[in-house]
């Protein structure tokens, strides 16, 4: 099993940036493909972005791309979410989720672990 927790969220500005992290213990981290998710009030939990085992592929959601850049560092056990221009419409709790598949599956319920979530609040 990992255990994973989420840090970096906060209240910005739209158009700033801010960057969250994923800590990961217990099971070998390089040996999950890991994703971002988000859920805003009232709204179903949605995918964001995912990463394969190593980092060589990658995958974003439409409303997402070119804006969001997701990274890992396996030796330090960490997932990245490099938000830019955020948007109102990014406001959500963001989650960091694993799964032990070679793929980089964009169904939630594909997925086995994850965090307590990090806030995401952007105010005009």
């Amino acid at each position: 099993q990992v255990q994973l927790v989420e840090s970096g969220g906060g209240r910005v500005q739209a158009g700033d940036s801010l960057r969250l992290a994923c800590e990961a213990t217990g099971r070998t981290f390089g040996t999950y493909t890991m994703g971002w998710f988000r859920q805003a009030p009232g709204k179903e939990r949605e995918f964001v972005v995912g990463i394969s085992l190593v980092g060589d592929s990658t995958v974003y959601a439409d409303s997402v791309k070119g804006r969001f850049t997701i990274s890992r560092d396996n030796a330090k056990s960490t997932l990245y979410l490099q938000m830019n221009s955020l948007e109102q419409e990014d406001t959500a709790v963001y989650y960091c989720e694993a799964v032990f598949s070679v793929t980089v599956p964009q169904r939630e319920e594909k997925y086995d672990f994850w965090g307590q979530g990090s806030q995401v609040t952007v105010v005009s």
